[in-house]
């Protein structure tokens, strides 16, 4: 939804409400939600705050309603899809042309969602789960030959692609984009997945088992902060809430961290940390750069599986990190992807720069997302089939199993 040029105050056109949505959208998007009040949104459009209220309760109604609006438009999308003559190509097509007009919203139900009251969350809940389950019915009609949760983890990689737009601003020709979308959709529906049993013990086990607690209560206080703020967002989480889930009053809470904004620094640093130095290793130990990737491939894996909260907050509550802080772990995720895209192109001379880093946040969408997606993750068939989809996308051949694989 493109944003309007604001009005001349004074007057009141017909689409004011459309105004109202379209400039909150642009601006949510921008700056997140919390970011943004009511005068902000009153300023964009041209009018008094409180002439927006004869339109709107607040900030939350106009949420939902952007939220509902879209949620809606790609829910009947994909229960109107003809499951008789599921022609994947063309299915693609209409997928990926619906994603780019609507980049905004996953990244919008991600990060924005969980500030909405249980009453207008659900509802939207509820229809994202419809958007699943039929897609779910489309992938088990074009490949029959997938069981419950083969068929469950297309669908949600073939999801992770299409919303993997909202996450970044590369931009191709509207043409190219849609072609370049289209085919990483359709290399999803025909990735042939390990022929593994889904109770299989084969692979890594990167299921998390929390079993044990830190023996500092410093660690005890980030580890609870950072599943709190995964859960909640970080502005909905209290020093106080933090101390009483360790049973310690909340200004106890400052003897190990002086500031809540200390335990999310600390967690964007050592998430990115980690990526760095797998990075680092996966160049001392590669062969060559497709070796390479498949590397990062695991690395990424093996991180985002085990610690899946910090990799959702890297996308979801980097907004709220210090000035300074944001701009170094956003130069760190760029740093990241760049040496995704550098790999792929020394592998695959002919890309172009900005489709293989659009093919690359495609796959570390697909991981992001299989990560928190708790039943799946805690499959242990996963992490290979979820690999053979990511090495997919990359344009790699599958390894040599060898002799006896």
């Amino acid at each position: 939804m493109p944003a309007p040029a604001p009005v001349p105050r004074g007057t009141r056109p017909r689409n004011r409400r459309e105004l109202i949505l379209a400039a909150a959208t642009d601006l949510f998007a921008k700056h997140g939600f919390a970011k943004v009040g009511m005068s902000d949104l009153a300023d964009a459009v041209g009018i008094s705050p409180s002439a927006l209220y004869r339109h709107f309760t607040g900030k939350q109604d106009v949420l939902a309603t952007i939220l509902a609006r879209g949620l809606e438009t790609a829910r009947d999308l994909v229960l109107g899809l003809d499951l008789a003559d599921p022609d994947p190509a063309a299915v693609a097509a209409v997928l990926a042309a619906r994603a780019l007009d609507q980049r905004h919203l996953p990244l919008m139900w991600q990060r924005e969602a969980r500030d909405l009251a249980p009453e207008a969350y659900q509802p939207l809940r509820q229809m994202v789960g419809e958007i699943g389950r039929g897609l779910t019915g489309y992938v088990r009609t074009v490949r029959p030959d997938l069981a419950g949760p083969a068929a469950d983890l297309l669908t949600w990689s073939l999801l992770a692609v299409l919303t993997s737009p909202s996450f970044h601003h590369l931009d191709l020709p509207r043409p190219a984009h849609e072609d370049l979308l289209a085919g990483l959709v359709r290399t999803v529906l025909a990735t042939e997945l390990p022929a593994t049993d889904v109770h299989s013990t084969g692979g890594p086990d990167l299921r998390i088992h929390d079993a044990l607690a830190p023996a500092s209560r410093r660690e005890e206080l980030l580890l609870q902060a950072v599943r709190m703020f995964a859960a909640h967002g970080y502005t909905q989480v209290s020093i106080e809430d933090i101390g009483k889930a360790v049973g310690i009053s909340g200004p106890s809470v400052y003897n190990h961290w002086p500031t809540k904004a200390d335990l999310l620094i600390t967690t964007m640093r050592r998430g990115a940390a980690a990526l760095a130095m797998d990075v680092a290793t996966t160049y001392r130990l590669a062969t060559d750069a497709a070796d390479a990737l498949r590397r990062l491939v695991r690395a990424y894996m093996t991180v985002s599986f085990t610690q899946p909260e910090i990799i959702g907050l890297l996308i979801t509550d980097i907004d709220h990190l210090p000035e300074g802080e944001r701009h170094a772990a956003r130069r760190a995720q760029h740093d990241f992807v760049s040496e995704w895209v550098h790999l792929l192109r020394l592998d695959q001379p002919q890309l172009d720069a900005t489709a293989a880093r659009i093919r690359v946040h495609a796959v570390l969408s697909v991981v992001n997302d299989i990560a928190r997606i708790a039943h799946l993750r805690q499959d242990p068939a996963m992490p290979g089939a979820t690999e053979t989809i990511c090495i997919s996308l990359l344009g790699l051949p599958r390894p040599d199993p060898g002799p006896g694989g």
